[in-house]
């Protein structure tokens, strides 16, 4: 079951027979130098993590979703919402292998999935940060009409801070 579309891409929940895909993205080294996030270490251990992903759907109503080529069903990354409880916020956070990089996929993932939040999620703001020397997510976080609203540490280094509150008609 899809959950919104935009002119070349479908959003589903990812789920655990997806983790062949989640194992593969996460173990190029390029793909996560920015992010933080270790490798999986197997196969198995990615299908752990999305079984129990499923959760966070129930819980928040969202999370990082997948996202598919409509032309071609593959599967081609994630993007979607996450809460922080701690901070009380929600962020955009998408992530795809480098053969789609380059396409627009990621702002065209990130505009839209932006949107969702604020008119059908009643969200009434949503952040994001990126590595200060990760020029291409920090042009996407700009091309979605997202302000920087400061700076930081996390990630392993640097990061800028982003911000958009939701405006209305």
């Amino acid at each position: 079951m899809y959950l919104f579309e935009t002119e070349r891409l479908r959003f589903r929940e990812m789920t655990a027979d997806d983790a062949q895909f989640a194992f593969d993205l996460n173990s190029d080294p390029e793909v996560i130098q920015y992010t933080g996030d270790p490798p999986f270490e197997s196969v198995e251990a990615a299908r752990e993590f999305l079984a129990a992903y499923e959760f966070v759907y129930r819980k928040y109503g969202y999370g990082r979703w997948g996202m598919e080529s409509k032309e071609t069903g593959e599967l081609i990354g994630w993007c979607g919402l996450k809460y922080h409880p701690d901070a009380q916020v929600t962020d955009v956070g998408y992530r795809l292998p480098k053969k789609f990089w380059g396409k627009g996929y990621a702002t065209e993932a990130a505009m839209a999935t932006i949107k969702i939040g604020f008119e059908k999620l009643g969200l009434n703001k949503i952040v994001a940060h990126a590595r200060k020397e990760n020029v291409a997510s920090l042009r996407v976080l700009e091309k979605c009409g997202m302000l920087r609203t400061g700076e930081g540490i996390e990630c392993g280094g640097e990061i800028y801070i982003y911000g958009i509150d939701y405006k209305g008609e």
